[in-house]
């Protein structure tokens, strides 16, 4: 198995389909508040992607039926926004969201803090951004994917959380999700060895909790077995000869 590796116009494309994505997220953050249904949250970022001559990507992705996904507390991802779901003070709100334009792929996600939260609440999301960013450090050349696992493992697990491991970060560009899959945890120095013009969607989900997961009863919606909190944090990531370039950063 071997890394998709992009040339210049490539490049060039996933830079601008994921500069609709984070331009996406910087629209719809001020609508991430009390008292909105996440269907009104979809239908935003629907109109947005569109109006930037781009598609929303998950729509009718493998049957999935909206723009974007939205979950709440202990789900982990792919919750489906409804006018009958109202976003509550206290909540964290994880949106996940993407664009296709020109056959290029963009993907990026977010855990919001609504109004006043609990203290758990803030540094579950605060550690899942963390645990990107400690992953960010091994997106170089010559590192390798179990690198990348093993960074979020280990920085989710020193703060006392856990990470899923029934879903995974992915490679992404002319599909949204392809080789390799990016798991994580694992072990360093193992799996893939990274290379110039690489695009990765790096995914850190992690629980208050236990790692187990379900999926709920609408076949798409996953939360955490033991009802605890989950947090999520995404960006498309360039591998360059140099520093790792995230497309999706707003």
């Amino acid at each position: 198995m071997s890394i998709p590796v992009k040339n210049d116009y490539g490049i060039e494309k996933m830079r601008e389909v994921n500069s609709i994505v984070a331009k996406t997220f910087k629209t719809i953050t001020p609508l991430v508040k009390e008292g909105i249904s996440t269907k009104d949250i979809d239908i935003a970022v629907e109109q947005f992607i569109l109006s930037q001559n781009a598609k929303p990507n998950f729509k009718n992705y493998r049957g999935y039926p909206a723009s974007c996904c939205i979950s709440i507390n202990d789900e982990v991802i792919h919750g489906i926004p409804s006018a009958n779901r109202i976003i509550k003070n206290g909540d964290i709100v994880s949106i996940d969201l993407g664009a296709v334009k020109d056959g290029f792929h963009g993907d990026a996600a977010r855990s919001f803090l609504v109004g006043e939260v609990s203290e758990a609440a803030r540094k579950i999301v605060e550690v899942a951004k963390e645990c990107f960013y400690k992953a960010l450090e091994k997106c170089r050349v010559g590192y390798k994917i179990g690198d990348i696992s093993n960074a979020v493992q280990i920085h989710a697990e020193k703060h006392g959380y856990s990470v899923v491991k029934n879903y995974t970060g992915h490679g992404i560009g002319k599909r949204l999700h392809e080789d390799p899959a990016i798991p994580n945890y694992g072990k360093p120095d193992s799996g893939v060895k990274l290379k110039a013009g690489a695009t990765l969607a790096i995914e850190p989900m992690i629980n208050q909790g236990k790692f187990e997961v379900i999926v709920a009863s609408d076949n798409w919606t996953v939360k955490t077995k033991d009802g605890r909190l989950s947090a999520h944090y995404e960006n498309t990531v360039l591998i360059t000869d140099a520093d790792p370039e995230i497309l999706t950063e707003f």
